[in-house]
């Protein structure tokens, strides 16, 4: 577990509950794109970017989404949901997850989302700050 967060220094924990469990007793496969917003908001938290969307009307939008499941998760559980930056562009980048189960203390899903730079006042795409742009390259891989 602590190789696990010394690879993804921003990480979220998540308890596992019992209604996130399908008729097949695992949790259900689209509980993970929750698990993958709470990480991904608690990340941005942490980097500070809610601080700029109210100041110039610029947020990021998810384009894409994409899950690997490669074991089963069931309750009880708790889930470590690490994340790491890659492919920065001018007005985009990636985010990566990894779940680490702790009953199983091993990664059982891997996925990620394509974060693009939006302006909600003209509708259209927007260039990444240099703010966000420093905080995100810390955490790139």
């Amino acid at each position: 577990m602590q190789t696990f967060k010394d690879q993804h220094p921003i990480h979220t924990d998540i308890t596992v509950a019992w209604g996130d469990m399908d008729a097949l007793q695992h949790v259900n496969n689209v509980v993970y794109l929750r698990y993958f917003e709470v990480a991904r908001i608690d990340f941005l938290t942490k980097i500070n970017l809610f601080d700029t969307i109210s100041s110039n009307g610029v947020g990021p939008v998810i384009s894409e989404n994409t899950i690997r499941y490669k074991r089963p998760v069931t309750f009880p559980d708790t889930l470590t949901v690490g994340v790491t930056i890659s492919d920065i562009k001018t007005d985009r980048f990636m985010m990566n997850y990894s779940v680490f189960s702790h009953a199983q203390n091993t990664i059982t899903t891997t996925g990620s989302s394509q974060v693009v730079m939006f302006d909600f006042q003209s509708g259209k795409k927007a260039p990444i700050s240099e703010p966000l742009l420093s905080a995100i390259q810390q955490y790139a891989q």
